[in-house]
């Protein structure tokens, strides 16, 4: 199933094909009209608790939906992705601004830091491209990152296969949404079926995998929120 969200950063992952992908789609990146993704944007920060001085990483930043706001709060931020493009809008817009950002063009699961190194590691949009066992490994990696009371917050597309009523509802007005819109939805819809059923492009969890994924790495108070349609919002501290 296509993200009813979609933009705003980009998913990552390593293959030169992918690279190739997000980089013909930088140019019209930040021009998709997306509505809802505000809300998501809004809500990785409010979790994220940004404090001036703080050391952050932004995993899959994209054009710099967070890494920007991030670094006008005072932020020392470093800007991972795989798209030498997109990084490039992102340096664009930092220099416009008066911005200092680092940046690092790499797939965010080949990402090797300094443990203890980090305050905050974000990440919007962009992990569910990742294998399972990909989300799980950075997940893993973030924590060992970070410095003790940290903060993991990652923003998603975060539904699973239908064993939830909120899974059930996400699928069901997805699919609802294409067939109202006839023959060429109807083809999309067919398209999604198969990405979604053999899990090709998007590889979504739910909300409840994210947790075990931040519990398991050994993360306190983790929490996943719900933000608007199949979007919603994981975080956990470093203890």
């Amino acid at each position: 199933m296509t993200s009813s969200i979609g933009g705003g950063t980009a998913p990552r992952t390593g293959s030169r094909l992918q690279q190739l992908v997000w980089n013909r789609r930088a140019s019209s990146w930040d021009h998709g009209g997306v509505t809802g993704l505000g809300k998501v944007i809004d809500a990785v920060l409010e979790q994220a608790r940004p404090t001036s001085g703080a050391v952050a990483v932004d995993l899959g930043c994209g054009t710099g939906s967070l890494a920007l706001p991030l670094a006008e709060r005072g932020v020392a931020v470093t800007a991972v992705d795989l798209s030498r493009a997109m990084v490039g809008q992102l340096e664009d817009k930092a220099a416009r601004a008066g911005l200092s950002i680092t940046t690092r063009v790499a797939p965010v699961e080949h990402l090797d830091l300094a443990a203890g190194s980090v305050d905050l590691v974000v990440s919007n949009y962009a992990l569910h491209h990742l294998r399972d066992p990909d989300k799980q490994a950075v997940v893993e990696a973030a924590a060992g990152w970070l410095r003790p009371g940290g903060r993991l917050v990652i923003g998603d597309m975060m539904f699973g296969r239908g064993a939830t009523a909120r899974d059930r509802a996400i699928i069901g007005s997805k699919v609802m949404v294409l067939v109202r819109r006839g023959p060429g939805g109807w083809w999309r819809l067919a398209k999604n079926v198969g990405r979604f059923s053999f899990r090709l492009q998007e590889r979504p969890v739910s909300m409840d995998t994210w947790v075990r994924y931040l519990e398991g790495a050994g993360l306190a108070d983790v929490t996943a929120l719900p933000v608007v349609a199949e979007a919603a919002v994981v975080v956990g501290t470093k203890r």
